[in-house]
C-alpha cells in the first residue's frame, strides 16, 4: 500500500510518501510544499493543491491521511488552515484517492503508543521506523510521515476516520 501523509498548512504542508509491505515501511518521498507570506492568499491555495496534485499523480497512493485539526487560539490561522485543507482534499478526490483524518492524539498513540507523547518521542519514533540518519526537516514533513506511519497502523480496523 501506498500512503501520502499530509500534515496541513498554509505556509507550509507537510507530505511524506510511503510504501508499507509485509509490516515494513520505504520512504518514498518526504518534501514540504511551501508557500510564501508575499503570496495573495489564493495563490497560495493554489501553489498548495498544484504541488499535493504533483505528489499524487507521481506516486498513485491507494490512501491520503491528513490530520484533523482542532484550534483553541486564532480563529483567523484556523480558517486558513482550513482552507488549505480544503483544496488538499480537493487534490485527493480529484485523482480518486480516498481520504482519511485522524488526530494528534490517535497518531501519538499510533507512532508511539501514548497518546500524550512528546513531538520529539514521535519524530524519534518516524526515524526509527524508517531507517533514516536524521528526522526528517522541517518539522511538518516529520509530521506527516507519522500520519502516514498512523494510517498504515490502522487501515485495516473499522475504526479509521474518513474524510
Amino acid at each position: 500500500m501506498i500512503i501520502l501523509g499530509i500534515d496541513p498548512g498554509y505556509a507550509i504542508v507537510g507530505a511524506g510518501v510511503l510504501e508499507y509491505r509485509n509490516n515494513q515501511f520505504r520512504l518514498l518521498e518526504a518534501k514540504a510544499v511551501t508557500t510564501t507570506p508575499d503570496m495573495a492568499f489564493p495563490q497560495r491555495l493554489l501553489a498548495i493543491h498544484q504541488g499535493i496534485s504533483e505528489l499524487i499523480a507521481q506516486f498513485r497512493p491507494q490512501a491520503m491521511a491528513i490530520e484533523r485539526l482542532f484550534f483553541n487560539t486564532n480563529a483567523t490561522t484556523a480558517m486558513d488552515v482550513s482552507h488549505a485543507r480544503g483544496v488538499i482534499l480537493l487534490s485527493a478526490a480529484q485523482q480518486n484517492v480516498p481520504s482519511y483524518e485522524y488526530t494528534p492524539l490517535q497518531v501519538k498513540q499510533s507512532v508511539v503508543g501514548y497518546g500524550r507523547a512528546e513531538k520529539q518521542q514521535v519524530q524519534e519514533m518516524i526515524r526509527l521506523l524508517l531507517h533514516l540518519n536524521a528526522c526528517p526537516k522541517p518539522d511538518d514533513v516529520a509530521d506527516a510521515l507519522a500520519i502516514a506511519v498512523c494510517h498504515a497502523h490502522g487501515a485495516g480496523s473499522r475504526f479509521v476516520g474518513r474524510s
